[in-house]
């Protein structure tokens, strides 16, 4: 197994190549996993590597931190950092690029969702093709209107055709923690597993899908995309995120988490849903 070194460092983002065709990509930004600017542009190198190899067949998106996926934004970040970021190929913000960009990829993604996918954790499993959940540690959430936000990363375009417009809004509109048994009933991930089973299980679709042709992954890939939604309406969403970070609402429904200790860990980060019913209006 060889790491990639290109990645800008520190590395909150790290590239296993398993074999030629089946790469691991493992996030990693302890204590809790946070995506800042400089997360966004390490997934974008990684993006660019997978768009450029010939070879690689399958992709899977873990995480080496314990209790999360991928977590939300960093709100301590500059909000500039992140705007200024230069448009990606698809002529999309960095962030929503990447997710389109790895959903048209004729390469098979797959999400090994571990711990919380809040947010950005959610939207990267909504891009990858398949999402596989531990059963007794995976929670997924959409979080943002709780904190008087819109979410960035499209998924009040994906989540419609995937799970119906009724539960999409369930998701959207209680902002609450959803667990794995429940978003695998909804069709929001694939399957939940049993935690001891996850990796095995992960680990040999991967090796499977690693063995078969490229060109039939990828025109599989092509025909059934005709089902996604268009790439504008990610980019109407994260125009509509942007703008509404800097809403009194939304800077007050933030101050308010962090005061009870969001952004570290600890019981508000681990409980988000319940604590995001608890701000006062």
């Amino acid at each position: 197994m060889t790491t990639a070194s290109a990645l800008t460092k520190p590395a909150q983002i790290r590239v296993a190549r398993r074999s030629p065709a089946y790469w691991r990509v493992t996030i990693d930004n302890p204590p809790i996993n946070v995506m800042g600017p400089e997360m966004v542009k390490q997934f974008q190198e990684v993006i660019n590597a997978l768009e450029a190899d010939e070879q690689v067949r399958v992709v899977v998106f873990d995480s080496a931190v314990d209790d999360y996926f991928l977590n939300h934004s960093d709100f301590t970040a500059k909000i500039e950092d992140l705007t200024s970021m230069a448009e990606g190929p698809t002529g999309l913000p960095p962030w929503p690029d990447f997710l389109v960009r790895l959903t048209h990829l004729p390469v098979a993604s797959i999400a090994l969702i571990r711990g919380r996918a809040t947010g950005n954790g959610s939207e990267i499993t909504l891009a990858c093709d398949m999402s596989f959940a531990s059963r007794e540690r995976a929670i997924i959430s959409q979080w943002e209107v709780g904190v008087g936000m819109v979410a960035g990363g499209g998924p009040m375009a994906r989540l419609p055709r995937l799970i119906g417009r009724n539960r999409a809004l369930e998701v959207l509109l209680s902002s609450e923690d959803i667990r794995a048994d429940q978003a695998e009933a909804y069709g929001y991930i694939n399957r939940a597993l049993p935690d001891a089973d996850l990796d095995a299980f992960v680990e040999a679709l991967a090796t499977r899908i690693a063995k078969f042709d490229k060109w039939a992954i990828a025109q599989t890939k092509r025909l059934v995309n005709t089902s996604l939604p268009p790439d504008v309406e990610l980019g109407a969403g994260w125009d509509a995120c942007i703008a509404s970070l800097g809403r009194p609402a939304a800077q007050e429904g933030i101050k308010a988490l962090m005061a009870r200790g969001f952004h570290k860990p600890g019981d508000v980060e681990n409980r988000l849903g319940y604590y995001l019913g608890q701000i006062s209006r």
